[in-house]
């Protein structure tokens, strides 16, 4: 009796211990969420400090009518009071003020000022039907936006992008430096005649046009091969080009297709639209032709790979250059969603694309060079 007893002891004792490594994720998993709301909690409280300081300082610089000197020395005081909180230069201060006069208290949407107001009211809610998620950025990227995108519209596509594809300060400069705004989703394509369209607007916002390859550099001739090996060896910032939800399936990727076998030059999976997208390259400007080939790999792709809860592939082109009225022509009578977009090689993107962020610190620095 002692032996059984003994014997179930040890069973209840391996059984724990093989739960062990999944009850130790989850638990990390939970502490992980925590730590994240804190970080994000103590952002948005920040912001909000600024906001509150901003409106002080404009409030008191209306009423009194006092200059910089007067920021310059809250700045000494401040800083004397607080040596542990940042943020208290004279530049950012004057930041703090331009915060207050652009966003509501609420931090959702930018002031009404006498243009808006001067305009009919369907025109102002088709200008500001969104809600803008300034606390959910850090102030190094709420300041570049401030600054430097007046347009409400593309302010919003720049913290959408920042936020679900964790954007760096840098990465947001260089993308508003080469309009991205205006670049993404603008390719040839067949979308709206072969997706529904919820998932047309979808894939639209997914892709881009151009692509921007600036790891790849050739001082001599090159071909689509040399372009997909370039790709593949930096396939870390070839998908935080992409963007967010890629994932990389293969390059040459192998199907068969009544006995014969084809290669696809590079295969990808979207994550967030639960789609795969076959990516042709060429070392050409755009051909006609090319989309009869892309077309078949996107129906087999859809028979041979594609499961359950998987919706129809995409095709995307990519060329040197292309003619837009051919690539219509082109996509005109084809029944597989396909987009065809140029690509570029060679640019000087930054090399630093750390997720985090800048520290108060570098922001003031930064800050007080640009105002010399």
């Amino acid at each position: 009796m002692a032996m059984d007893t003994n014997l179930q002891v040890g069973d209840n004792l391996t059984d724990n211990f093989r739960g062990y490594a999944a009850l130790l994720r989850k638990i990390k998993q939970r502490v992980l969420i925590a730590q994240q709301r804190v970080i994000y909690a103590a952002n948005e409280e920040m912001l909000r400090m600024y906001w509150d300081i901003g409106g002080m300082l404009q409030e008191s610089q209306i009423t009194d009518g006092w200059g910089k000197k007067t920021l310059q020395r809250l700045s000494i005081d401040l800083k004397n009071d607080y040596s542990d909180i940042k943020g208290f230069s004279v530049r950012n201060m004057q930041c703090m003020i331009q915060f207050f006069n652009e966003y509501n208290q609420e931090l959702t949407m930018v002031r009404s000022d006498d243009s808006l107001i001067a305009q009919p009211v369907v025109a102002q809610l088709d200008l500001y039907n969104f809600t803008l998620p300034v606390k959910h950025l850090a102030w190094a990227h709420n300041l570049i936006l401030l600054q430097q995108v007046k347009d409400i519209r593309a302010r919003y596509w720049y913290m959408v992008q920042s936020i679900t594809s964790h954007w760096s300060k840098r990465y947001l400069q260089e993308a508003i430096k080469l309009d991205d705004y205006h670049k993404h989703g603008a390719l040839a394509n067949n979308f709206t005649k072969t997706l529904p369209a919820p998932e047309a607007n979808d894939v639209k916002s997914m892709l881009k046009d151009p692509y921007i390859f600036d790891m790849l550099t050739f001082t001599n001739q090159y071909n689509e091969r040399d372009v997909e090996i370039g790709l593949v060896n930096h396939v870390e910032k070839f998908l935080v080009e992409m963007g967010a939800g890629f994932a990389f399936m293969g390059r040459q990727y192998h199907i068969e297709v009544s006995d014969d076998d084809y290669y696809i030059d590079i295969l990808m999976y979207n994550t967030f639209l639960h789609r795969y997208l076959v990516i042709e390259l060429k070392d050409t400007e755009f051909m006609p032709e090319y989309i009869g080939k892309l077309n078949f790999y996107c129906s087999a792709v859809d028979d041979i790979l594609c499961r359950e809860g998987d919706h129809r592939t995409i095709g995307l082109l990519l060329c040197k250059t292309k003619d837009r009225i051919k690539a219509e022509y082109a996509l005109r009578d084809i029944q597989k969603p396909i987009g065809i977009s140029d690509y570029e090689l060679g640019q000087s993107l930054p090399k630093d694309f750390r997720g985090s962020l800048p520290t108060i610190e570098e922001i003031e620095k930064e800050l007080e060079s640009d105002s010399r």
